[in-house]
């Protein structure tokens, strides 16, 4: 962005006598980066010489999403709220600059946009232009601050970040943390139901490494011995482990107890109740 277009956007933003002091990467040295590329997370990255880093994140989650988040080296000192503009660079004559939204302000926080406003300053560098944000110093009241995002280097690291986000799991690690598994009468066998949320877990422990133990217990009905129930139990639990371990889970962080038929959930006194006592409870801690 050349000074005299800077000026302009400033005079739109700012009283003309406010002294405003820009933030943004040169064209030779705008870098964009995805700093996290995986089933979990993607984050695409862009550093501001002088001032921080501008991150868009999306988790692993049932629903699309998306955070911008503008790390600051120097948080706020103060509340307030600051201007989002996507401005035009001085190679597209004739366009406006526009207001994209309001960004809360707040203390000792970096700030934030919500998904919404992330997908737009998303679209808004893939035409090409800068989406720029605009405060009043909290350091000095004299200053206003302008932070740019630069577009240029953006289209093939922006098309290797939506390549990630498509990849996301469709669900989280609140999704699988705690999960109930039901077992076919007298069996080791998965019902249908349990065998798909199986493939759920073990698809995102192939991606987490941070898990740090899982607990796996086990339960039966009623009808058989205590002893064979209890055996039953273990037998189902010890299943799930294997499952896990080939999954890259170490067997030492797995924890197996098998409590046979006690502990019921349900009477045991029809088919369907019966089904929901047979079961494996998986638990998830962490790092």
């Amino acid at each position: 962005m050349n000074k005299i277009l800077c000026a302009l956007v400033a005079a739109c933003v700012f009283p003309a006598s406010a002294s405003i002091r820009h933030y943004a990467a040169s064209i030779e040295t705008s870098d964009w980066k995805i700093t996290s590329d995986n089933r979990l997370q993607c984050t695409l990255k862009h550093h501001v010489p002088g001032y921080g880093d501008a991150l868009f994140t999306s988790m692993a989650s049932k629903k699309l999403n998306m955070e911008f988040e503008l790390a600051m080296q120097r948080l706020p000192k103060t509340y307030d709220v600051a201007a989002v503009y996507s401005v035009p660079p001085s190679w597209m004559p004739g366009e406006m600059q526009r207001k994209i939204a309001d960004m809360p302000i707040r203390k000792q926080y970096t700030g934030d946009l919500p998904e919404q406003t992330a997908w737009t300053i998303l679209s808004e560098l893939e035409k090409g232009f800068w989406p720029t944000i605009y405060y009043r110093d909290w350091y000095n009241q004299q200053d206003k601050v302008a932070v740019g995002l630069n577009a240029s280097n953006f289209i093939k690291q922006y098309h290797a970040f939506s390549q990630c986000v498509s990849n996301l799991l469709p669900f989280s690690f609140e999704d699988i943390s705690y999960s109930v598994l039901n077992y076919q009468k007298n069996s080791d066998e998965f019902t249908r139901q349990s065998e798909k949320k199986m493939a759920m877990i073990g698809e995102y422990l192939k991606e987490d490494t941070d898990i740090e133990l899982v607990l796996l217990d086990a339960y039966t009905d009623s009808y058989g011995g205590s002893w064979h129930n209890e055996q039953l139990s273990v037998k189902r639990a010890e299943k799930v482990k294997r499952f896990f371990e080939e999954m890259g889970v170490a067997g030492d962080r797995i924890q197996v107890t098998g409590h046979g038929e006690r502990r019921h959930i349900a009477a045991n006194d029809d088919e369907l109740a019966r089904e929901k006592n047979r079961r494996v409870v998986i638990r998830m801690a962490k790092s």
